[in-house]
């Protein structure tokens, strides 16, 4: 093959053209591959940058969060440490210590020269014996007030907010006394705490518990009346057995709207504006001689939960009632809170039994309260108490007795029956003519029980109303110089069972006149009765002698100004029974009754009567009787035709 100049030269730019391009294509696969290297370590540090600002965002908010619970943690560490002092609020009727420590009263003293205790000074409900405790439930800690210290802040003569510092904000616990009262308002209000709590958080927790000093003579006395008391939403009024018996949460059907914590004669009240939903409520009773009580008569204890905002837009709103168990004065209170609701503090006050209660409230605490205006002394007030009531009361004890006279100028003619029918069998028709007869002459032997039944509520109600009269505390009469509790001038300073350390003067006058009542209304009715009827009584007026001796020996405890009263009622009882016998003259009443039957039997024909009661248990008796006889006639042709 012949290859000229142009040949050689052709071959030799192809061969330059082809391997320029394989030299160019393999140039830009190279740079391809670079740069897909370059936009793979592009993405992979772009990657990287969002993770790492993920990362540093993740960190700045966990070192943020870390840097609050530090702070919380830090503040709270400091709230432990001890920042001892106190704080002092009054008003004229009141004053109270507040504690740093929890932030809470930890004394009340009432300023009331009305109270005094038993050496004479100011009353003091409680001096560090009370723990009011709050719980409030963190994310990530719990704040328990009463193991911290709060600082007062903006504290005047009536009020003081005590403030512990949580993380960037505080718990603030406002208290106000409120004028010329035994109230105290109490509010509590977190600042600055969002954070803090989760936002599912609606309640705190509240732990009561105090130990009740005695304040009272009366151990036992005191004891049974001093117990845990509340009031629920549905306007119900409850408390715990004196003796025991504590409530757990499951035993509760309703909120609250008040707990109280209640002696014989004070209170401290702690009253929520809008509710409590409880969870506990106990009481643990010392024992007489307990070394460890150190005058103490129970310890109460309360669990409770409470409304709360934890934006701290609203304050939690209580209010305290910390004073004297008068009825009067928890109802003048009751009045200056403006509450909407029926609070009736004033039931805290035991007044009996449904019928008992209104007895006394409508009836005995007007008539106390207006003789207590006099200003005279309390004994006599009594005195006069048992008088008027004496007056109310007589008109039944007249019907009574007469009732039991007109029984006794009728039983020769009772008698006259009982011997028409000396045998056993006669017995239904000697009961039947018997009662004939008292319904011709008008007589009723029913007639004496009913209003001496009728007098029961009045002793029942005085019963309950005097031990709680607080009037009576203090107050002194002859030789009781408390007619609140028992009178000691008989006293051996050891204590025996079932009848104490004591012989309570008061109690036994009582008892003797309760003797000479019955002794009186014994005769009075053994004048009444045939000689089967007096055997049939022997062992009830042998209870009725025995009953004052059983009631001495736990009445021998009781108020001086109960056994007072009591005395003075059996004494006068004794005196108008004496006065009635003396002013009726047995032979003007048969003749009385006589005219009475003839009239009956003239006007009508013979005709019974059926409208009166002796008529309905005669009609009765001769039905009883008819059936008897109808009985006896079928027993009989039954045994003529076997």
């Amino acid at each position: 093959m012949k290859f000229d100049k142009n040949t050689v030269i052709g071959l030799v730019l192809m061969a330059l053209v082809m391997f320029g391009f394989m030299w160019y294509q393999g140039k830009t696969a190279q740079e391809q591959q670079r740069l897909r290297k370059i936009q793979a370590e592009t993405e992979a540090v772009a990657q990287h940058k969002s993770d790492s600002i993920e990362a540093i965002k993740a960190e700045t908010e966990a070192k943020q969060l870390a840097e609050q619970i530090t702070d919380s943690a830090s503040t709270l560490f400091q709230a432990r440490q001890k920042n001892e002092g106190t704080t002092v609020i009054e008003n004229e009727l009141l004053k109270l210590t507040i504690d740093n420590k929890g932030g809470q009263i930890s004394r009340a003293e009432l300023k009331d020269e009305t109270y005094k205790n038993q050496q004479g000074g100011k009353v003091v409900l409680f001096d560090g014996e009370s723990d009011f405790g709050m719980l409030f439930d963190g994310k990530e800690d719990n704040i328990v007030t009463d193991e911290l210290y709060f600082t007062p802040k903006d504290a005047d003569k009536t009020s003081v907010t005590m403030s512990l510092p949580v993380a960037a904000g505080s718990i603030d616990i406002t208290y106000s006394l409120m004028p010329n009262s035994y109230l105290v308002s109490m509010d509590v209000q977190v600042n600055g705490l969002q954070g803090f709590f989760s936002t599912k958080t609606n309640t705190f927790d509240i732990q009561w518990k105090e130990k009740m000093r005695q304040q009272e003579k009366g151990f036992d006395f005191e004891n049974r009346y001093s117990t845990i008391t509340w009031r629920t939403v549905d306007d119900d009024t409850d408390e715990l057995s004196s003796a025991g018996a504590d409530k757990e949460e499951d035993e509760f059907e309703n909120d609250m709207q008040w707990i109280a914590f209640k002696t014989q004669f004070f209170s401290q009240i702690l009253i929520a504006d809008n509710k409590f939903k409880p969870e506990s409520l106990s009481q643990k009773q010392f024992k007489r001689d307990d070394a460890s009580r150190d005058n103490h008569l129970k310890t109460y204890e309360a669990k409770m939960s409470a409304e709360f905002d934890p934006t701290g837009a609203k304050a939690t709103q209580f209010k305290m009632y910390i004073g004297p168990n008068k009825f009067s004065t928890l109802r003048e209170n009751e009045k200056m809170l403006n509450d909407e609701r029926d609070l009736d503090l004033q039931s805290i006050v035991y007044l009996g039994w449904p019928l008992i209660k209104y007895i006394n409230r409508f009836f005995m605490l007007y008539l106390f309260d207006w003789m207590t205006g006099w200003g005279i002394n309390m004994g006599l007030v009594l005195i006069l108490l048992t008088l008027i009531i004496k007056c109310f009361v007589y008109p039944l004890m007249r019907k009574s007795y007469l009732s039991s006279a007109r029984m006794r100028v009728l039983k020769p003619k009772i008698d006259e029956i009982a011997k028409k029918y000396p045998k056993p069998e006669d017995a239904m028709k000697k009961q039947q003519e018997t009662m004939q007869l008292y319904n011709q002459y008008g007589a009723n032997p029913m007639g004496g029980c009913l209003p001496m039944l009728i007098q029961m509520p009045i002793w029942i109600a005085l019963f309950n109303f005097i031990p709680n009269a607080i009037e009576l505390r203090g107050q002194s009469f002859l030789w009781a110089d408390d007619l609140s509790t028992y009178d000691d001038v008989i006293s051996w300073g050891t204590h025996i069972w079932g009848i104490g350390d004591h012989l309570s003067i008061f109690c036994v006058l009582w008892c003797l006149s309760t003797v000479a009542s019955t002794w009186f209304t014994m005769r009075q009715q053994r004048d009444t009765m045939t000689s089967e009827q007096a055997q049939q009584m022997k062992m009830m007026q042998m209870m009725s002698y025995l009953m004052p001796v059983i009631f001495f020996f736990s009445f021998n405890d009781y108020s001086s100004g109960l056994n007072l009263y009591y005395f003075f009622s059996g004494l006068t009882s004794v005196l108008m029974m004496w006065y009635m016998r003396k002013t009726t003259d047995d032979q003007k009443l048969l003749a009385q009754l006589e005219r009475r039957y003839q009239e009956r039997k003239a006007n009508n024909s013979g005709v019974q009567h059926t409208s009166s009661l002796m008529g309905r248990l005669q009609a009765m008796a001769e039905k009883q009787q008819e059936m008897l006889r109808q009985q006896q006639e079928q027993q009989q042709r039954r045994q003529q035709k076997q």
